[in-house]
């Protein structure tokens, strides 16, 4: 084997414990790989001479036939979850030179599962953001470019840097979360695979909040296969979280052979917005022929409440922003900008720590928090949320999992919608449902726009389901056959 990087998670994974190739030839390729593509801006710190340290335990162990189910196996891992001894910033000024004396639980899975760490991926400053253009250390460049032009793009947000890297071969896979969108969109965007999970199903305790009672983390992968070994190993009970269900982990990889005969398929008649671009709904047509061609029945169903889950979505996570970031002071940790007194100290830290977008989402959640709004805003948006799960839970009496498109659009160009946060807001049009409800979902590849970038097909499931999701998904990615990839380009 030549091209190590060419080689999925999965074909990874079993080379090695072939003794095909070692860990220490694996990770050292990776490790040159991101250095060549540093124009892309993916990593925000590259843990070198740890993930070699890791590579050779791992080498140890599979030399005695030892070893876990991803030992050897190098990933990228999205700055918003904590890492033992390494930075970790959420890719906000406030939060830098934090190195956390902990880790997150879902990286110590990993790592017990033995996974290598090769860095840090940069995301949407604590997560805020459809584009990965609010990271403190710059916009992520996705590795796709429009044909015939030279304009960078964006990855999509905000584990931008988790769905570029994967894209750019950069790691054999990568941990992100999803708040609204937020694996499912970049995926989309840059021709990978992005699973988020049920709500409860990972860990959130190490992960740096941004709206408690939606974020999930998950994988994003280069193949449905992939995404389901990571969420094997990221999933799990967690006494030290109080919102992880204790239920057993399935073997997710297993659960594709399942195929979809006698799967009904649901198709939400209320995602056919106005304005939507003719080939997405193309794209959309042509994933519900390929589920009916492996066996699947299709129906439509109504989710009749889903024109109000954006207006939902963007009252309850800036509220839950605006409390879980009151605690960013420069009092514990982080950026201090000294004052004369501690409140002017506060401001200091405050104005000078976070970005614009997160100081428009801390605005909007303290307002409709305060006296006098939050019976009109933030009481009537639990109330319309408690109705769009509702909506799916009649849905999912009749069918068993859902099919829409992922986003709207394929990737804009940076600096294209950074002007026009409303317009930004849309692209999560048809992801945010599924964190408002809890359930599980998937954006799988599916084909290319006019001007040859990758579009998704998202699946979305019934909560803890995600082995008939996983099922679906592969029968989507076998179907459409999306072999395309972005030309290395940063390497000129």
């Amino acid at each position: 084997m030549t091209d190590l990087t060419s080689l999925t998670l999965a074909e990874a994974r079993d080379a090695l414990k072939k003794k095909e190739i070692t860990s220490v030839e694996l990770t050292g390729t990776y490790l040159k790989e991101m250095e060549a593509a540093s124009p892309l801006n993916a990593y925000v710190t590259v843990t070198a001479e740890k993930a070699m340290e890791m590579a050779r335990a791992s080498d140890a162990k599979l030399q005695k036939g030892e070893g876990g189910p991803l030992e050897g196996v190098p990933l990228g891992i999205k700055d918003l979850f904590c890492t033992k001894d390494v930075q970790t910033t959420a890719c906000s000024h406030i939060l830098e030179g934090f190195v956390p004396p902990y880790e997150s639980t879902v990286t110590a899975n990993l790592w017990r599962d033995g996974a290598v760490m090769l860095g840090k991926l940069n995301n949407d400053e604590f997560a805020m953001g459809s584009s990965n253009e609010t990271s403190h250390y710059g916009a992520v460049v996705n590795p796709w470019r429009r044909q015939g032009s030279d304009a960078k793009l964006v990855p999509g947000g905000s584990s931008g840097g988790s769905s570029a890297a994967v894209a750019a071969r950069l790691c054999a896979a990568a941990t992100a979360t999803d708040t609204g969108g937020s694996i499912r969109q970049p995926a989309a965007f840059t021709g990978t695979v992005g699973l988020k999970p049920t709500y409860g199903r990972c860990s959130r305790w190490g992960i740096v909040a941004f709206a408690s009672s939606l974020d999930q983390a998950g994988p994003i992968a280069r193949d449905v296969r992939d995404a389901a070994i990571m969420l094997g190993s990221m999933a799990g009970h967690d006494p030290k979280d109080t919102t992880s269900v204790d239920r057993v982990v399935p073997d997710y990889e297993a659960a594709l052979a399942g195929g979809v005969k006698g799967l009904s398929v649901g198709i939400p008649k209320e995602y056919r917005v106005d304005g939507m671009p003719k080939e997405i709904d193309d794209l959309w047509t042509r994933g519900i022929e390929w589920l009916k061609a492996a066996g699947a029945t299709v129906k439509e169903v109504s989710l009749p409440h889903t024109k109000y889950a954006l207006p939902t979505y963007y009252i309850v996570a800036p509220a839950e922003c605006s409390s879980n970031l009151a605690r960013y002071d420069g009092v514990r940790y982080g950026l201090r900008v000294e004052g004369r007194d501690v409140t002017e100290m506060y401001e200091n830290t405050r104005a000078a720590g976070f970005g614009a977008e997160v100081k428009r989402r801390i605005l909007m959640g303290t307002y409709v928090l305060s006296a006098g709004y939050y019976d009109a805003y933030y009481l009537k948006a639990q109330k319309l949320r408690t109705l769009i799960a509702r909506d799916f839970t009649e849905a999912f009496s009749e069918v068993d999992v859902l099919l829409t498109p992922t986003a709207p659009s394929a990737a804009f160009a940076i600096g294209e919608k950074t002007d026009d946060p409303l317009s930004m807001y849309l692209n999560d049009v048809f992801t945010v449902t599924v964190n408002l409800a809890g359930l599980p979902g998937i954006s799988v590849p599916a084909g290319l726009s006019g001007e040859g970038l990758p579009l998704g097909l998202q699946l979305i499931g019934r909560t803890f389901d995600e082995e008939t999701l996983l099922r679906a998904a592969r029968a989507i990615e076998e179907a459409a056959d999306f072999t395309a990839a972005p030309g290395a380009w940063w390497r000129a």
